[in-house]
C-alpha cells in the first residue's frame, strides 16, 4: 500500500499552525525543497523524513496513520490455496493482531530507499519496518550522518550494507545485526551491486523518553534502577537480569 507521505506531513505540519518557510528553515532545507515533498513532486531522504518528524514531534506509525486505522476500513488481500490443483482463493483482511502484506504502508525515499512497515498494534514502544536500499542508494543524499532520538536494531537479510557511526565503519552481511544509540551519528550505505534488505525496529520518540527497562515493557523491582541513556545501558541491563535470574537463594541447612 504506497503511502502519501508528502501528504500527512502538510497534514501535521498545518495541523500545529506552522508554516511551510519555518519548518524548512527549522531542519535545514529549502522552502521548495519542503514545497515539493508535500506536494509529491519528490519523495525525501531518510535523514531528510526523520528530521521532519523529529520537528513536528510525531513519530513515524503515527505519520504513517496507525492512530486513524481503527476508523477507516481494513485492507483486504486475496491469497490462493497452496494446493496448485485447488485454484480457490479467499478473500483474509488485516485485523488488530495481523497486518497483511498488502496493506503494509510503504515509503518510497530518494537515493533507492523503501521503508515497509509492520504490524504495530496498539503498541507505541516501537516501529518496525522493512527496509530496503537499493544499490548505490543511502540515508542522506548529501552524505551526511544523520541522528535522532531512538534506539535503533536490525538484521541484514539481504545483499551488503555499510553502516558509518561516529568515526566507525561497518560491512554488514546477510545475518549480520546491530544496535546504537540513534542520537549518534550514523549513515547507512548500499555499495554493493544487489539490493540490501533488512528488517528494523526503531525504539523510542521524541514524545516518548526511555529511561529504565520498565518503559521497553520489562519488570524492574530495584528502586535505584539505573537510567538508560544508550543501547548499551539496555544491553547490559538485560545482561544483568539474565544473571540474577540463575543464581537462586541457597535453601540448604547445616
Amino acid at each position: 500500500m504506497q503511502f502519501d507521505v508528502g501528504a500527512e506531513l502538510r497534514r501535521e505540519r498545518e495541523a500545529r499552525k506552522l508554516s511551510l518557510r519555518a519548518v524548512a528553515s527549522a531542519v535545514g532545507v529549502s522552502a521548495s525543497l519542503l514545497s515539493q515533498v508535500e506536494t509529491g513532486k519528490t519523495q525525501p531522504s531518510v535523514s531528510t523524513l526523520y528530521a521532519l518528524v523529529n520537528h513536528l514531534g510525531i513519530s513515524l506509525d503515527a505519520l504513517m496513520g496507525t492512530s486513524r486505522a481503527a476508523s477507516s476500513p481494513l485492507g483486504s488481500s486475496t491469497i490462493s490455496s497452496i494446493d496448485g490443483a485447488d485454484a480457490r482463493a479467499r478473500d483474509i483482511r488485516s485485523d488488530s493482531v495481523v497486518q497483511r502484506r498488502d496493506d503494509n504502508p510503504v515509503i518510497e525515499m530518494e537515493n533507492g530507499v523503501t521503508w515497509e512497515r509492520l504490524a504495530v498494534g496498539e503498541s507505541a514502544v516501537a516501529d518496525p519496518m522493512i527496509v530496503t536500499y537499493q544499490p548505490g542508494g543511502s540515508s542522506s543524499l548529501e552524505g551526511k550522518m544523520t541522528r535522532h532520538a531512538a534506539l535503533e536494531y536490525g538484521v541484514l537479510l539481504e545483499g551488503s550494507l555499510t553502516l558509518k557511526l561516529d568515526f566507525e565503519t561497518y560491512d554488514l552481511c546477510p545475518g549480520d545485526s546491530f544496535c546504537f544509540d540513534a542520537q549518534r551519528p550514523h549513515l547507512y550505505t548500499n555499495h554493493g551491486d544487489v539490493p540490501a534488505r533488512g528488517i528494523w525496529f526503531v525504539i523510542g520518540r521524541r514524545e516518548m523518553a526511555y529511561q529504565t527497562l520498565s518503559d521497553l515493557g520489562h519488570d524492574d523491582e530495584t528502586a535505584d534502577a539505573r537510567p538508560i541513556s544508550s543501547a548499551v545501558d539496555v544491553l547490559q541491563a538485560l545482561k544483568a537480569m539474565r544473571t540474577d535470574s540463575r543464581v537462586a537463594p541457597s535453601s540448604s541447612t547445616p
